[in-house]
């Protein structure tokens, strides 16, 4: 599997591209702020045909140029119910330092076709295969897409549910520390050491070196509490 990635906008939110190998049909996932052009140069330079955009979540860090990119496409969005509203509505799901900042207004619109992503599904995009956790917790819509096999390597873009060394953050509008730790507990944790941990912000990870390292997640698998997580 060909994965590229890279940070994008002001919050530094990773964009990654997933494909077969090199020439194939891709997915993109989370094309956030400044990210149409970078997404562009990465289609060119590995002959990829996109064939949908994936959200972990929908805050505008991770989703700003999903309408750029899909529509410039003719490819759909996908994205979980409860976070739908934020394609059209940025400052839904932030804090008000953060819409002040924007002076009170950002503007987005929703792609022209975008279907809505649940729990347990099994997508069949670009020739591989993507199983969707949903994760409540950062957002109330948040999900995780697994990719791979034991054979092939597996893989979990993790969004800002897990990043390396820490959880994503649960005081913003639509956060939930409860559900955070009890997506922690029944989503991540059961996940194979092995699995390479691509996250939504920061460095990529193994479930086994954040399940050693993390503190977020000790204490977790024998139901003891976590404090709360009140960073980025």
């Amino acid at each position: 599997m060909l994965v590229v990635g890279f940070p994008t906008g002001a919050l530094q939110a990773n964009c990654y591209l997933l494909a077969a190998g090199e020439g194939e049909p891709c997915v993109i996932v989370d094309p956030g702020q400044d990210a149409e052009e970078a997404v562009a140069q990465a289609l060119r330079k590995h002959r990829l045909s996109p064939v949908a955009v994936l959200l972990t979540h929908g805050h505008f860090d991770h989703a700003f140029s999903v309408t750029p990119v899909c529509d410039g496409n003719d490819i759909p969005a996908w994205i979980h119910p409860d976070d739908r509203d934020m394609l059209s509505d940025p400052l839904k799901g932030v804090s008000r330092e953060t819409a002040s900042f924007f002076g009170g207004r950002l503007e987005m619109r929703e792609p022209s076709e975008v279907r809505e992503l649940a729990d347990g599904v099994a997508l069949d995009l670009a020739g591989m295969g993507l199983l969707v956790d949903h994760t409540p917790g950062h957002t109330g819509g948040s999900v995780m897409f697994r990719a791979g096999t034991e054979e092939g390597g597996r893989l979990v873009l993790s969004g800002d549910t897990l990043f390396a060394g820490s959880i994503g953050r649960t005081d913003l509008p639509g956060g939930d520390h409860a559900a955070m730790l009890d997506s922690l507990r029944h989503k991540v944790l059961p996940l194979p050491d092995d699995t390479v941990v691509l996250p939504g912000h920061g460095p990529s990870s193994t479930i086994g070196r954040e399940r050693a390292g993390n503190p977020f997640l000790h204490g977790l698998d024998d139901d003891r509490p976590a404090a709360p997580r009140r960073g980025m």
